[in-house]
């Protein structure tokens, strides 16, 4: 899984004010939990966290305080503002060393399948999956091949194995379907 750093200062617990004033400087508190470590709070230029929550790829993030220390960590939870959709807090959790991560990995539709080939429509309900694997088994992306997929079919997170990854999602998510068209049924009906 690909690796992206981010820059933060530390910061002391405050109040409303305080966490008001440094989201008026362009920045975001966030919180890193997890293992057996204390709480650390810190803040993050809004800016530099857009190439993380911006994206559809998932990272390992690598967070580099201004006190010295490093930690290895994932993207937890962000919450946004309801009307801009800016950051307002981030969660990241420390990854352990020797545990699995659970981390949500995009999917890659490939293939032509059967049913779009016959006049159905391709229909992509999961973009992402959750799945938990050691750090260095996780891919960067879950690719699922639609080529024998025919109409009125789908795909579901039970359906999929991959090696070394264990797929966390609820069995029952469906990834995609091939939903029946008029001219798929016209075609039939001849």
């Amino acid at each position: 899984m690909k690796h992206i750093t981010l820059n933060g200062t530390v910061r002391e617990v405050s109040n409303k004010a305080a966490v008001k004033s440094i989201r008026r400087a362009g920045n975001v508190p966030c919180n890193l939990y997890g293992g057996q470590m204390e709480n650390v709070l810190f803040t993050v230029s809004a800016k530099e966290l857009k190439a993380i929550t911006n994206t559809p790829a998932s990272f390992i993030i690598d967070v580099v305080l201004d006190n010295g220390q490093k930690y290895a960590a994932v993207l937890h939870e962000v919450q946004y503002h309801p009307v801009t959709d800016e950051a307002l807090h981030v969660d990241l959790l420390v990854i352990t060393e020797g545990k699995p991560v659970t981390i949500d990995v995009p999917v890659i539709i490939t293939g032509h399948s059967e049913g779009v080939k016959m006049g159905g429509k391709l229909m992509v309900a999961s973009r992402k999956l959750k799945v938990s694997a050691m750090i260095d088994q996780l891919p960067d992306t879950l690719e699922v091949d639609t080529t024998s997929l025919k109409i009125g079919k789908q795909i579901v997170a039970g359906d999929l194995k991959f090696d070394n990854i264990t797929i966390v999602s609820p069995k029952a998510t469906i990834i995609c379907s091939v939903k029946a068209t008029r001219a798929s049924q016209q075609a039939a009906a001849q």
